[in-house]
């Protein structure tokens, strides 16, 4: 993975407004923390940030003019409608050094026709070496039928990277689709427990009148 470099600014306004203020000027505060040192405080250009944290793993270098920092983003707080950055929180790394990340796992071709494919985690960690952490896992679906799964171990995993979940961890799981009965029947079950009511058909209205006609006659 290529390193992104990043011009900073040391931050030394802090709390609510001051954030506001740095947000408004199209830029994001950070914080750099690790190996045991004081955090950094930080200002960074938001644009240029967004565009480098199109993946969640990207290896930046913080560059603050006097130091430079290895830093990998650890958390990325984002506006719930708008979607831009507001706080980013970077790990200081060194290169060499091992860390634990959540990979993202990419489907694809296609499993047979009439099957359901189930992706039962869309992420995986691995513990990596911090200057060369997978950007994602790839993992066809290829001629799949259902009954396949695929776990954890069958995933291959770049030189240097380990698993730092259980194997056994289900990943992608193949499945029958329904048939139309089932999933009527399965629709009606979760309605009653809902208690949903609905009114009578046509049919049945019709029905009921002849039934109690019946009923009279004997």
């Amino acid at each position: 993975m290529a390193e992104i470099k990043i011009a900073a600014e040391t931050r030394t306004e802090f709390g609510k407004g001051a954030a506001r203020r740095i947000r408004r000027a199209d830029k994001v505060p950070a914080v750099l923390y690790g190996h045991g040192s004081d955090p950094v405080h930080v200002t960074l250009p938001g644009h240029q940030l967004m565009l480098a944290l199109k993946n969640s793993n990207a290896l930046l270098t913080i560059d603050l003019g006097s130091e430079k920092h290895l830093a990998i983003p650890k958390q990325v707080q984002r506006d719930p409608l708008k979607g831009f950055i507001e706080h980013a929180d970077l790990l200081i790394v060194r290169k060499g050094e091992k860390v634990t990340v959540d990979v993202r796992i990419n489907l694809i071709g296609d499993a047979i026709s009439g099957n359901l494919v189930i992706l039962e985690n869309s992420s995986i960690s691995v513990e990596a070496e911090a200057t060369h952490i997978p950007e994602s896992f790839e993992i066809s679906l290829e001629g799949l039928d259902a009954g396949a799964q695929i776990h954890a171990s069958d995933i291959e995993l770049p030189d240097g990277s380990t698993l730092a979940v259980d194997a056994d961890l289900l990943i992608v799981n193949i499945t029958a689709a329904p048939s139309e009965a089932q999933l009527e029947a399965e629709l009606a079950v979760a309605e009653t427990e809902a208690g949903i009511e609905h009114d009578a058909t046509d049919a049945e209205e019709a029905a009921a009148p002849a039934a109690t006609e019946s009923d009279s006659a004997e």
